[in-house]
């Protein structure tokens, strides 16, 4: 890279510029509060940078909406800094607080670096926006949904709370009228555009499975040498060979599959599996069928 080349747009506005685009454009309502609680500036600071942005970086991406009191993207809203993806905003709440992901995010050009990334899902700010209005508000969602075993649009009536990264997918933990339970929906298979109904009294203090709280214990696969053991043991940080992984009930499947682990049984050779789960009468009742 030149050195005496000048970045465009100074790195702190920059940041700034890229949460105001995320935000308005994935939650379709941006006020100086998530600027000033994000960056700790102040509400003048704030609003002359939200100022500065329409004037300057993204002339028709925002207007004024004295109901909602605050800014909404445009019909003919462009990201300009951004690429208007929903792995940005849903990233965007996964690296908060990460130092080294919020650099990522700039494109800087960094040598001797790669990261392999998911596939990107096709997720449209149409759905995502309900889906967020919904689950602060603890209302029910009209939603059109799609399966593998049912791969016809589907109506249903969701209510949900809260949006989950299992580390290659995003879904959504709601509450289900149709099947009278909580169950996680897939962002990427929703079709149309929810509609936000009335209120509901199904929310995430009901979801016993969120809110139930697993520890998942894994140790060196038992097949393994006490040397290969004590390397493993080291790779993961384990103390007296065990590792404890905190995770919510609903979430005990996703972080096996995180881990390469098959919960039934001992795959190919044990230099492959690994690790294998040392508590698993512990945790079966949480695994999916």
């Amino acid at each position: 890279m030149d050195k005496n080349k000048q970045w465009p747009i100074r790195w702190d506005l920059l940041l700034r510029y890229r949460l105001i685009e995320i935000i308005a454009l994935w939650e379709g309502r941006l006020t100086t509060n998530h600027l000033c609680n994000t960056f700790g500036i102040g509400r003048q600071q704030a609003s002359k940078d939200i100022n500065t942005y329409n004037a300057e970086i993204g002339a028709e991406n925002l207007e004024y909406d004295r109901f909602l009191k605050g800014y909404k993207p445009t019909a003919a809203f462009k990201p300009i800094v951004t690429l208007g993806t929903a792995d940005e905003y849903l990233h965007l709440l996964n690296r908060n607080n990460d130092l080294s992901e919020t650099f990522d995010t700039l494109g800087l050009e960094v040598a001797n670096t790669e990261v392999l990334s998911a596939p990107v899902r096709n997720i449209r700010p149409e759905i995502i926006r309900p889906i967020v209005t919904a689950a602060r508000q603890q209302k029910r969602l009209d939603v059109d949904y799609v399966s593998v075993h049912n791969p016809n649009h589907e109506g249903r009536v969701i209510v949900p709370h809260t949006l989950a990264y299992t580390g290659l997918r995003w879904h959504v933990r709601a509450w289900c009228e149709k099947n009278q339970q909580y169950r996680d929906f897939v962002l990427s298979r929703f079709r149309g555009i929810p509609e936000i109904m009335d209120q509901s009294s199904n929310g995430v203090d009901d979801d016993s499975a969120w809110n139930s709280k697993v520890t998942i214990k894994i140790k060196p696969d038992t097949r393994l040498t006490k040397e290969q053991k004590a390397v493993i043991a080291r790779d993961y940080g384990m103390t007296n060979g065990l590792l404890k992984i905190e995770t919510r009930g609903s979430l005990v499947h996703y972080a096996l599959k995180q881990l390469q682990i098959d919960d039934k049984v001992l795959q190919g050779k044990p230099s492959a599996q690994q690790i294998i789960i040392s508590n698993y009468n512990d945790i079966k009742n949480w695994l999916f069928d």
